[in-house]
């Protein structure tokens, strides 16, 4: 991203507030929305989109009508951490469409992964034949989680800095 966000003004954060929510509103609603004329709504926007702030839009899906109800959240201690030893796990880990999140961590274990699957029988079937086999991992710790109690993007707050 290019732009610090401390250069973002109020009509910059109530865009971002107006299409977290509703990404597919026309540019003329949205200025009415915030308060200015589409040109300016429209340039704010595009500046926006060029910079890397908003970085792109997208369907949000229902996990549980598709069948993918079943979320675990898996830490992974790996056999090494030097820099080339991170950048292949990472790669292999994208091409697992099962892993939904995956997280560099400072702790006691070096990732966090949240996987998404069927149920409980083709979790382990991921975990023994794609997460114990990715490069560089020397042990994991599954924690199924029982109930998603909030699950939505960030929205940005008008207040935010």
């Amino acid at each position: 991203m290019d732009e610090d966000t401390s250069e973002l003004d109020g009509f910059d954060r109530k865009i971002l507030d107006v299409i977290a929510v509703e990404g597919r509103i026309t540019v003329t609603d949205l200025a009415k929305r915030i308060g200015l004329s589409k040109s300016p709504t429209q340039a704010r926007l595009r500046r926006l989109e060029e910079t890397g702030v908003v970085r792109g839009y997208r369907a949000l899906f229902d996990p549980i009508r598709l069948g993918r109800d079943h979320v675990a959240f898996v830490e992974v201690k790996l056999s090494d951490t030097r820099e080339s030893a991170l950048a292949t796990f990472n790669k292999a880990v994208t091409q697992i469409p099962e892993i939904e999140q995956c997280h560099l961590i400072a702790g006691s274990f070096d990732y966090l992964l949240k996987v998404r699957t069927a149920g409980m029988g083709s979790y382990r079937l991921v975990l023994a034949d794609k997460l114990s086999t990715l490069p560089h991992v020397a042990n994991t710790s599954t924690y199924v989680a029982m109930q998603a109690v909030k699950e939505e993007a960030i929205a940005p707050r008008s207040g935010d800095s």
